[in-house]
């Protein structure tokens, strides 16, 4: 679901997109684990039973991680980096399209930066909150 959003209704989604961005790095710390179960399984000596059935737990574990980022998403938030826990949220800034950015361990949206410019080019919202929808 595509939205614009203001710094309001993004601080008041944030709770939300906090919960579902936390079970999406708990789910891929599943897939991890996953993953790891199964090279084990590689260099002992197991059966093709054995791996076939740690291969299938880390397709299921990894199809629930990508429904976590799917409900993520469907918050309108863009996640833009999982292990730098960047997220950003589309808006406007007069004409202009801008993604207001939260970064993981932040309580609310504190930065926008332009399309192009990315993490590097945060600007705190106070010097421009007039000017964002």
């Amino acid at each position: 679901m595509f939205k614009y959003f203001t710094v309001q209704t993004a601080n008041e989604a944030l709770p939300l997109v906090i919960e579902r961005y936390a079970n999406m790095k708990k789910q891929k710390n599943e897939v991890i684990k996953a993953e790891q179960d199964l090279q084990v399984t590689l260099t002992d000596n197991n059966t093709f039973e054995e791996y076939v059935t740690l291969k299938q737990k880390l397709n299921e574990e990894l199809s629930k991680f990508y429904k976590t980022i799917e409900e993520l998403e469907e918050t309108g938030v863009v996640m833009k980096g999982l292990d730098q826990g960047l997220l950003d949220f589309p808006s406007k800034r007069f004409d202009d399209e801008v993604w207001l950015c939260w970064k993981e361990g932040e309580t609310e949206i504190k930065f926008w930066h332009e399309k192009d410019s990315g993490f590097n080019g945060r600007k705190p919202v106070s010097v421009d909150a007039e000017s964002l929808i």
